[in-house]
């Protein structure tokens, strides 16, 4: 019962510092790209950290797992440049919503990932979705940077979706902080070639908010995640995951006093309540 109460206080804090992430996309003054390289560097250096202070070993078992982690890589980094894009362009609260269509994306790319098929309610489910979308964005001018912004969230939960699948499939051998750590690696190797702010250049602020953002808010909460997955359900982890863009709006709001329209508040919330129906669905047939 201990293990159980202290793994749902792990979860719930871990989804809670994923949705404090977003807050680094207004924070930090510099192009998403640059801040997830910084990000996933700082990750990176301590995850290792983590993994050796709990005796894990760092290597991989075989030399093919090593080109998909990678791939999977180069996949989470574009994911979190298009994450912070996103929020960069349509502010925080309708961002991190756009993203979280993924979970509804999920399951419309899972049948080319195994032998699953699409149901009536799944697709019923990606119409809510589109609505919701739909509802979010002031116009369809691709020249409106709050509408580029929403394509470019819903563009983001794509590629954590393919991601997700992708591992899933692939790689789903190794915990989430070994995982992560060589997904941070190789985004922030790749990533480094097109940065345009050298570390030498960076004031003493951001550097103090990228430290934040890839220890405490990036590498910390992944373990935690991880951890929690021993000893809840998997619906359990799913349905409280779906906390993330109500952590991330109320932050927004309380420390940058970033408000929502209500038509963007009933679209969020016909693709949060899709979401969380999709992760329910999906989770209590495991």
């Amino acid at each position: 019962m201990q293990q159980h109460q202290s793994a749902l206080i792990n979860l719930h804090l871990a989804v809670f510092l994923f949705g404090g992430t977003a807050l680094f996309s207004k924070l930090i003054a510099l192009p998403a790209l640059d801040i997830t390289v910084y990000r996933t560097a700082v990750a990176f250096i301590t995850l290792i950290v983590i993994l050796k202070v709990q005796s894990k070993q760092l290597r991989l078992n075989q030399l093919k797992d090593y080109f998909i982690a990678v791939g999977l890589g180069v996949i989470v980094g574009i994911h979190w440049v298009t994450y912070f894009s996103a929020m960069q362009m349509a502010g925080i609260a309708t961002g991190i919503i756009a993203f979280f269509t993924y979970p509804v994306i999920t399951v419309l790319l899972e049948p080319l990932f195994s032998k699953t098929r699409i149901k009536f309610t799944d697709l019923f489910n990606a119409v809510v979705v589109i609505f919701g979308i739909y509802l979010m964005m002031p116009n369809t001018d691709l020249g409106d940077q709050v509408t580029l912004g929403i394509l470019t969230g819903v563009l983001s939960g794509a590629f954590f979706a393919t991601r997700n699948l992708l591992q899933k499939k692939y790689f789903s051998q190794y915990g989430g902080s070994h995982t992560m750590l060589y997904q941070t690696l190789t985004a922030a190797v790749i990533l480094s070639i097109f940065v345009d702010n050298p570390p030498s250049t960076l004031p003493l602020q951001d550097i103090y908010y990228l430290l934040l953002a890839g220890m405490v808010f990036t590498a910390i909460p992944h373990s935690f995640f991880a951890s929690s997955l021993r000893h809840l359900s998997a619906t359990t982890v799913g349905l409280i995951s779906c906390l993330q863009p109500l952590y991330g709006t109320v932050l927004a709001y309380m420390l940058l006093s970033e408000t929502t329209s209500m038509t963007t508040l009933i679209g969020g919330v016909l693709v949060v309540s899709a979401a969380c129906f999709e992760t329910w669905s999906i989770t209590r047939k495991k």
